[in-house]
């Protein structure tokens, strides 16, 4: 069984519908369009497929020859970002405003290209497969509300693994798979902060409350909060995003808000930023005499590959592509994914796949830009790994 010229051979029509889906994406949890090219594309193929209930999603559960065997859940995010495309491409969005600036409609292809693949093999495995397709992975926890309406029971039973992967448009050759094991992608929270203070005229701040310089404290004293508070092998990262107060130059205004994200590492790291962060912006405040009204949201958590999950998936691409097309990474990056609630409930392994067209991928646009370029090429490596991790997984003992 030679999945690779198997997918090859599926290339022309995977590229196909990727760039159809490249020019209609759409935001969030509802994606009606895309569901619907996914449905098309699944039509004909041995699996129970069903969708979501409060989001556009399409769980499809393909029963292999094992009865009671073990569960792979396979994954593919299909929303896209509020950006305005700028690379020229013929199969540009066609819509301001809205593009695929992820590679999210290579996810998507990708996993219809498994479930081609899979649904042509299912004498060959001793389990059955779930197709997750995910809208809202672009801040809206799709993930999260997949597993809320049970993704992970799709098949009748628990997921026993999960694999997913994530296209690259910088940072790595075309076609090199890369990851590592333990923590591989960042928890992700919110930092809401309201200084209240007490309005008046520029020229006579002391009549007033002044909440502009105490916020502007604030956002300092939480970087040098960072450096003194947390270990520098357990980091952890704060980055203000917005900052807004006042309507005029010589008016003081009555308040001032900001907002930040905040990345860390460990459940432990997580837990004292939590703490740090609330009680440095109240206790500034109150050093001046002002409140704070400051709110902590805890959003993803950290994406975590468990060791064995990682060895197998890591043999997996170098048995298949070769030595040289599997990259170990020393660290972990900053970015934060919703696939931690799925790897958060079940053992399993996320994996990078570099997609940048670019003779210097260190270079070009990264994942996010309007610039960000996607090669199509690499929609079949996909489709093989996925496929691949689910017949190896699955295989008869």
């Amino acid at each position: 069984m030679d999945l690779w010229n198997e997918a090859v051979t599926l290339s022309d029509e995977l590229v196909r519908l990727r760039r159809e889906l490249h020019q209609i994406p759409e935001l969030g949890l509802q994606l009606p369009r895309t569901q619907e090219k996914v449905l098309e594309a699944l039509d004909g193929l041995p699996l129970e497929i069903s969708t979501g209930r409060d989001v556009t999603s399409v769980t499809a559960v393909l029963r292999g020859q094992g009865g009671e065997g073990e569960v792979v859940l396979l994954r593919g995010d299909m929303d896209a970002l509020p950006v305005t495309e700028q690379t020229g491409a013929e199969y540009s969005s066609r819509h301001e405003g809205r593009m695929h600036a992820c590679g999210h409609d290579l996810h998507t292809a990708g996993l219809v290209g498994a479930a081609r693949l899979l649904s042509q093999h299912r004498d060959r495995l001793a389990g059955d497969v779930v197709f997750m397709f995910q809208p809202g992975e672009e801040g809206w926890d799709g993930a999260g509300r997949m597993v809320d309406e049970g993704v992970l029971d799709a098949a009748g039973r628990p997921v026993d693994v999960a694999f997913g992967l994530h296209v690259m448009s910088s940072g790595f050759a075309k076609g090199v798979f890369a990851s590592r094991p333990g923590p591989l992608m960042a928890a992700s929270d919110g930092l809401f902060v309201r200084v209240v203070g007490a309005g008046g005229h520029g020229s006579r701040p002391h009549q007033a409350l002044d909440p502009v310089q105490v916020a502007c404290e604030m956002v300092t004293a939480l970087q040098t909060m960072i450096t003194r508070r947390f270990d520098v092998f357990d980091p952890v990262v704060v980055s203000v995003g917005t900052f807004h107060a006042g309507t005029q130059r010589n008016i003081i205004p009555d308040d001032a808000r900001f907002e930040a994200t905040v990345r860390s590492f460990s459940a432990q790291a997580r837990e004292l930023a939590a703490k740090y962060t609330v009680q440095v912006c109240r206790e500034v405040a109150a050093a001046h005499g002002l409140e704070a009204e400051v709110d902590y949201v805890l959003e993803y958590p950290v994406t975590v590959n468990s060791g064995p999950a990682y060895d197998f998936a890591a043999a997996t691409v170098r048995d298949v592509f070769g030595e040289e097309r599997f990259q170990p990474l020393p660290n972990p990056v900053t970015a934060s994914e919703d696939f931690s609630r799925v790897l958060d409930r079940v053992p399993g392994a996320f994996v990078f796949l570099g997609a940048s067209p670019a003779e210097n991928p260190e270079t070009a646009p990264f994942n996010h830009s309007p610039l960000a370029v996607f090669d199509d090429s690499v929609v079949a490596d996909a489709a093989t790994l996925l496929a691949e991790l689910a017949v190896r997984r699955l295989a008869p003992r």
